[in-house]
């Protein structure tokens, strides 16, 4: 059968009717002594809607099947399309006529894979809406009831009719964020190797030598193992390098910190414990400050070893953070432990911040007390920031916010307290020299008289 000018996305439905008439009509038992007819007029256009019906209710052209005893049947339905404005133009030609309508219904349509089908509430049983499957579940089937949901290593594609197996990827050193973040801490590495030749060249100048030279050694070693060990959360991670990554972090930051508490204390017992007949004298020629560090660093430890012992850090995997991709990351294990850790960073870095608080209107010729207290505000800030953006985020950003945490007060510690050295070593070498601070002292201590 040809039907001049009929759209070819409709023609399966002619089809359909075709063969449904055909199959009743090939059956005694359907409808006795009765044959059914049809009559196909194309209306997919505004002239033709007139058009077509015009020529089927005259009675010209017509075409019906099974036609015998020379009599013409009476039409007893109109079937239209499925477009709205189609029907409620022809269902006002076919009032006129008293013919009955059959409107095309949604129930006869197919829910494409990706799709779910949904009873419409009060209708028929084969009256449905066709609804997208949820976010990771697939149809892979016309007129699905049920999504299949993909396992957690896949993910749908974007017609959501398959599953694909996801990638795995975790902060490499190959990534853009992963190169930014290596560059960085070899960068703040080397300067402060750099800084610790200066100071070792220029170790017999009085800034050197001012608040023990021996404190600013460690304290510069201390922060170049600290911007290196962030390397460890960089690359592909394993049972090693998660145990490593809590431990050194903890270690070599309560070492650097501990050093700065060192040093407020020196400048405090320096400036406001040594008058004569005082007891207290004898801490800071016996160097007692410098005890602070390993007694700090022992603590630390002792908490590491209880966190390593009872729940460490293990491989984990974050399915859910990234579509299309499965991210290998460091489960730290306990959490109460890791923030036990930091908790204790953080009192440190409170009393180093509270002793250079004490001393900072001391006399300010070498004395860094300012730079401490500033250096400790900078490093208390960037892990006080650093705790809800770390609980906000996941995948690889969460292993880069803590690399950059780490970056960050590191740097805080470097630059507030040795670039104001440098810049007299380097820019002013006039101010280093201890001539000038015995006179500028003597100075003030007359001026009251």
């Amino acid at each position: 059968m040809e039907i001049p000018g009929l759209a070819s996305r409709n023609y399966q439905y002619v089809l359909a009717l075709v063969f449904a008439i055909e199959e009743i009509n090939k059956n005694p038992h359907l409808l006795p002594n009765l044959s059914l007819g049809f009559d196909l007029q194309n209306v997919f256009n505004d002239h033709q809607v007139l058009e077509g019906p015009l020529t089927w209710l005259t009675g010209l052209k017509r075409t019906l099947p099974n036609y015998t005893c020379r009599r013409q049947s009476e039409s007893v339905a109109v079937l239209t399309g499925a477009a709205a404005s189609i029907p409620s133009k022809l269902g006002t030609l076919s009032d006129l006529y008293r013919f009955p309508q059959t409107p095309y219904s949604m129930c006869t349509a197919s829910c494409h894979p990706g799709f779910r089908k949904t009873p419409q509430e009060g209708k028929a049983a084969c009256c449905f809406d066709c609804i997208p499957c949820p976010e990771n579940e697939v149809t892979n089937e016309t007129n699905m009831e049920q999504c299949v949901r993909c396992p957690d290593h896949q993910y749908t594609n974007r017609q959501q009719t398959r599953c694909l197996q996801k990638a795995v990827t975790f902060l490499a050193y190959d990534d853009p964020l992963g190169k930014a973040l290596v560059s960085g801490a070899l960068s703040l590495s080397a300067l402060s190797a750099g800084v610790l030749g200066l100071f070792v060249r220029h170790r017999d100048t009085p800034i050197v030598k001012a608040n023990n030279r021996g404190l600013s050694y460690t304290l510069l070693v201390s922060l170049a193992f600290c911007f290196l060990s962030s390397l460890l959360f960089i690359g592909r991670p394993n049972t090693a390098t998660c145990i490593l990554q809590q431990t050194t972090f903890g270690v070599v930051f309560t070492v650097a910190v501990s050093t700065v508490l060192a040093k407020t204390v020196t400048v405090l017992l320096a400036f406001k414990m040594t008058a004569p007949g005082r007891r207290i004298r004898w801490l800071l020629v016996s160097g007692a400050p410098n005890f602070i560090i390993p007694g700090c660093t022992v603590i630390q430890l002792t908490l590491c070893g209880i966190w390593m012992g009872t729940n460490p850090p293990f491989i984990d995997t974050d399915a859910h953070s990234e579509h299309g991709h499965i991210i290998i990351v460091c489960n730290k294990g306990s959490l109460t432990a890791f923030y036990c850790v930091l908790g204790y960073l953080g009192s440190l870095a409170l009393g180093s911040f509270t002793v250079a608080f004490l001393a900072r209107n001391l006399p300010d010729t070498f004395n860094e007390a300012k730079y401490l207290t500033f250096s400790m505000l900078v490093f208390c800030s960037v892990w006080v920031t650093f705790l809800p953006v770390y609980h906000s985020t996941q995948g690889k950003v969460m292993v880069a916010i803590e690399v950059f945490s780490i970056l960050a007060s590191g740097a805080g510690l470097l630059g507030c307290i040795f670039a104001p050295k440098c810049y007299i070593i380097l820019l002013n070498p006039n101010r280093n020299y201890l001539h000038g601070f015995r006179n500028k002292t003597h100075f003030k201590r007359k001026m009251p008289s």
